[in-house]
């Protein structure tokens, strides 16, 4: 390929591939690369497979209800792990096939390693190529410390994990962010001893004190958990001992669960100029993706901002629209992002919304609580296991952001989303008809503590309208 590129995208993960679509609406001159396996993290190792593994296990899981709603011979169910585990292949398989037809360009796209030489140059295995702008798409990896590899296939990641025939009787998981707590509780579920190892009690993402605890709480009621300094690990006659200075264990696997690195490394993004962080990566405008005044853009993980799928095609739509803008030498445009929402998919469900605690320190702000140890459609389900704190601006009554452990949390979550997004203040978002019996009602009554500490609106809008303060119909 002699002609200069209009833009060459580096990597065919979610945001490659949205980048990818919107390239190829607006131009036919341009390349993508990917090096190693197609098909998203998301689809192969992310996303996809871990919920089928949260999926079975929380099915086995509620076996632990049925006496409590007078059924019985529960006791008797157990997990066949492989046949978990094959199933999940089979179907993984099925999505991961998906994202492969989406990234196929034909001749434009090729497998190879991808190094910048400059803002307008890239090496592909020893082949140059000239283009009018780049888009870094490479994604990120599981860290596992160096001195790990020595254990070979018994330390896992999100990698190699789906790829187990079957899991050992004794796995200890090292983390317990987003990735940690879903798995742990999964793993633990479905009859595998596991141990828990972090450096502190911060769970899941969760930064608000009050949820955190509620959540760790219920975490160390189902699997182990010690909190102390770094783990470390050992050969053992039986096995591998972890100990981080407070428990000492043997396993048959651990699970490194500490985070992911992005793609960098041998990249050639310090011949671009603008000063690298320490992560190696260079200043990216949030709202453009660009990097510094160059006709570079970093699209999805590699970032390390706000690393989920949502973005990440949010990213690549971004990034490929800019760059052949970029190419074109037309002005670039300004993306409003989206709200902040992440959701970890644990019992019960952990997410964060707009603006979390940490974000609204030094920033007075309003809180609506409620437990839904006593909600009435939690209780109803015997799922009746966490809290909801909601935020809202003093005097507007703006609605700022929330975190939460809570059943059915994805969904409220959204809910929220959706309201913050608006701009809607407490009692507008009260309009809403909310349906009984539901765990939408546990939302409602955040949102009237939140209205009892702001200006009434009215003595007659439906906004106003109290508690009746009987479970059964509140």
């Amino acid at each position: 390929m002699s002609q200069t590129l209009d833009t060459l995208i580096i990597g065919a993960g979610t945001a490659g591939l949205a980048a990818l679509r919107e390239v190829r609406k607006r131009t036919q001159n341009f390349l993508i690369v990917n090096e190693g396996p197609w098909g998203t993290t998301c689809a192969r190792v992310g996303c996809m497979p871990s919920k089928m593994l949260v999926e079975a296990a929380n099915a086995l899981h509620a076996r632990h209800r049925f006496d409590t709603f007078g059924l019985r011979g529960g006791e008797g169910l157990s997990a066949d792990i492989p046949a978990v585990m094959e199933r999940l292949r089979a179907l993984r398989d099925e999505f991961v096939a998906g994202t492969i037809r989406t990234s196929d360009a034909g001749e434009r796209s090729v497998s190879g390693r991808a190094r910048l030489l400059g803002p307008d140059e890239v090496e592909i295995d020893g082949r140059n190529y000239r283009t009018r702008s780049i888009i870094v798409a490479t994604g990120s990896r599981p860290v596992v410390p160096e001195d790990w590899l020595a254990f070979g296939d018994r330390i896992l990641t999100t990698d190699t994990l789906f790829e187990q025939p079957t899991l050992g009787p004794r796995m200890a998981v090292i983390g317990l962010g987003a990735i940690g707590a879903e798995l742990a509780q999964a793993i633990a579920r479905l009859g595998v001893e596991v141990v828990a190892f972090t450096t502190s009690e911060r769970v899941a993402g969760l930064r608000d004190p009050e949820v955190n605890a509620r959540l760790f709480a219920e975490l160390k009621g189902e699997f182990a958990i010690s909190v102390g300094a770094h783990a470390t690990l050992r050969e053992t006659a039986g096995g591998i001992e972890v100990r981080n200075g407070e428990t000492t264990v043997v396993v048959d696997q651990v699970l490194a669960a500490m985070g992911r690195r992005p793609n960098v490394e041998h990249l050639g993004l310090e011949l671009l100029g603008p000063v690298l962080d320490r992560h190696g990566l260079p200043p990216v405008d949030p709202c453009t993706l660009q990097v510094g005044e160059l006709p570079v853009f970093l699209a999805g993980d590699v970032d390390r901002d706000r690393a989920l799928l949502h973005e990440a095609a949010d990213e690549g739509h971004m990034a490929g629209i800019n760059a052949v803008l970029a190419a074109q030498g037309q002005p670039l445009r300004r993306f409003r992002r989206r709200t902040p929402l992440s959701i970890v998919f644990c019992e019960p469900n952990a997410a964060s919304v707009g603006l979390g605690h940490d974000a609204l320190q030094g920033q007075e702000h309003l809180v609506g609580s409620v437990d839904f140890a006593r909600q009435g459609r939690a209780r109803v389900a015997v799922r009746n296991q966490g809290l909801l704190h909601v935020y809202a601006e003093p005097g507007s009554g703006r609605l700022l952001g929330a975190e939460m452990c809570a059943p059915d949390g994805e969904h409220l979550a959204h809910l929220l989303a959706l309201a913050i997004d608006r701009g809607l203040k407490v009692q507008e978002l009260l309009r809403m008809p909310v349906y009984h019996p539901t765990v939408e009602e546990g939302l409602r009554t955040a949102l009237r503590q939140l209205a009892r500490q702001l200006e009434p609106v009215s003595d007659s809008d439906l906004s106003d309208c109290e508690n009746l303060g009987a479970a059964a119909l509140d």
